[in-house]
């Protein structure tokens, strides 16, 4: 991510390459082996060949190990924890929770449980309706607290990186940062949790507090439990700095820090858990709060101009300045130049930013929008594999961008120079509940909610076709559809259409969408892989 080999080390040889660049050495007589890439994650060509073979062929190690010795791992890690108190369990009706409390069930009993529930007024239509009903085969002791006027009024203390001063935070009604947002929201869960022990009539010091925190979590979340070197790519709302001073208290139990999705599904069924609930889509414990992009202004800086004049370059690249096609040119990689000729799609730099990861860091950068030239008319289908190639582009070349989408309809013939003003309000969330609701009703529908991961359904200040000078204010919101596909969660890629999602059902979600709200503007398709954009737009 910047940093090369460019010369190996006395008895070294390189092995992998990348292109020009060193990606792999070894020392066979040593048996010491590099590599400088993530063979972890889903998108590396054969990384778990290349794991497999280092531990049992060059580490000696046996693949003994099962799902089962974790389980019972866990379980005696939780009786040894908890010895004869009691334990909270924060349940959102999400996988993770959902699993934490059944594992916890089965180490001490569920008479010794009591999930909490906590309705934050960020929820999904009727999700707590489906919490209790996930809950009930567990005969576990669910209380379910409306807290939605306590979250949109809360605040929180937060440290300043960069001078590690302490500050309070604005109202979460009005907060327009996305880490400040999930600090809020991660300490109020904590607080109302408190209260809750407290009404519960049990003594705090008696009770442990347990989540489903996943390794991930800490990994984005840059935890020491994880790592002491890693950039925050987003604060969780299980590992907020509250959270991290119940963790040195003691107080917290988190038999899942070391799972990753895919195992917890795993653990998931060898608990018992019916597969529509193992299988369930994930959804952010902050819940539609971090799906709804708040702002105050449009999002401006000294790299705007640079970055339109780039997005513009490799639209019409025919057309460009013969510098920047020596810049788009140089970072095709596989990408026949040929491709970007006669390409029929119109960029557009939208003044607000998302959060990406980039080069292992957290980035918080603009977002480009493609449209149709001429418009997508009736019956028209946009060029799925046009747009998907220049999703992967664009990010090389335009720098401070980090997320790309495509914008259903007509071709975007104005820039947008000016936004809606958006916080975290319940009319503003109603309008994305109601988008959510069109897109998992349909996505259920067509039984795609395993195929596809995870689909976030995001509302962002974007107001469209309003001619420049006109004095048309900014009022309306877009909403943009970001589908994801993934076992590990840590990387993944967008559904393509006409492939992982029929054409047919996003026309109708988008149909639905527009129909079912006045308010929204226009409805957009998320085209980035993760990386450079993350499952979730904050």
């Amino acid at each position: 991510h910047g940093d090369s080999v460019t010369k190996v080390a006395d008895g070294f040889r390189e092995v992998a390459w990348s292109g020009s660049v060193i990606a792999g050495i070894e020392h066979a007589a040593k048996r010491i082996y590099g590599v400088q890439f993530h063979p972890e994650v889903e998108l590396s060509t054969r990384g778990r060949d290349m794991l497999r073979n280092f531990l049992f062929k060059c580490c000696g190690c046996t693949g003994t190990f099962r799902m089962a010795d974790r389980e019972q791992i866990a379980i005696e890690e939780i009786r040894t924890h908890v010895g004869d108190k009691k334990v909270l369990v924060l349940v959102s009706g999400g996988v993770d929770s959902t699993v934490c409390a059944a594992l916890v069930s089965k180490a001490i009993g569920p008479e010794r449980i009591h999930a909490l529930h906590i309705d934050n007024g960020f929820m999904r239509r009727n999700e707590s309706q489906l919490v209790e009903e996930s809950l009930g085969p567990m005969r576990v002791n669910l209380r379910v607290v409306d807290a939605s006027e306590t979250f949109y009024n809360a605040t929180t203390t937060v440290t300043e990186r960069a001078t590690g001063e302490r500050r309070l935070t604005c109202t979460l009604k009005t907060a327009t940062a996305p880490e400040e947002k999930r600090k809020i929201i991660g300490d109020t869960f904590m607080k109302v949790a408190e209260e809750a022990v407290a009404a519960l009539g049990l003594r705090a010091e008696d009770v442990f507090l347990a989540q489903g925190t996943l390794r991930p979590d800490l990994i984005e979340s840059a935890s020491s439990m994880a790592s002491a070197k890693a950039d925050a790519i987003k604060t969780h709302h299980n590992d907020t700095e509250l959270v991290r001073a119940l963790r040195d208290q003691g107080r917290v139990i988190e038999p899942l820090k070391d799972y990753h999705k895919d195992e917890v599904r795993e653990l998931g069924k060898s608990l018992g858990l019916l597969d529509e609930l193992v299988m369930r889509q994930p959804f952010p414990g902050p819940g539609l709060a971090v799906r709804l992009l708040c702002a105050e202004a449009l999002f401006s800086d000294e790299h705007r101009a640079g970055e339109e004049a780039m997005l513009e370059a490799v639209t019409n690249f025919e057309a460009a300045e013969a510098a920047l096609r020596e810049v788009i040119v140089h970072s095709l990689g596989d990408v026949d130049e040929a491709q970007l000729r006669g390409l029929g799609v119109r960029g557009t730099l939208l003044p607000v930013r998302s959060v990406g990861v980039q080069g292992d860091g957290r980035t918080y950068s603009y977002v480009a929008a493609l449209s149709s030239r001429g418009g997508a008319g009736a019956g028209a289908r946009p060029n799925w594999a046009q747009l998907f190639m220049l999703a992967k582009l664009i990010p090389k070349v335009c720098r401070k961008v980090n997320r790309v989408v495509y914008v259903f309809g007509d071709e975007v013939t104005q820039p947008v120079n000016d936004i809606t003003i958006t916080h975290c309000t319940p009319d503003v969330l109603e309008t994305l509940r109601r988008a959510d609701h069109v897109v998992n009703t349909l996505l259920f529908r067509h039984n795609l909610t395993i195929a596809i991961s995870q689909v976030p359904v995001v509302l962002v200040p974007v107001h469209f076709d309003r001619p420049a000078g006109a004095g048309v204010p900014s009022t309306k919101h877009s909403v943009v559809i970001r589908t994801f596909i993934t076992n590990d969660f840590m990387t993944g890629v967008p559904a393509r259409p006409g492939a992982h999602i029929p054409e047919q059902v996003l026309d109708d979600m988008v149909r639905g969408i527009l129909e079912d709200d006045a308010h929204i503007s226009r409805v957009m398709y998320d085209l980035t892989s993760k990386p450079p954009g993350t499952t979730e737009w904050e």
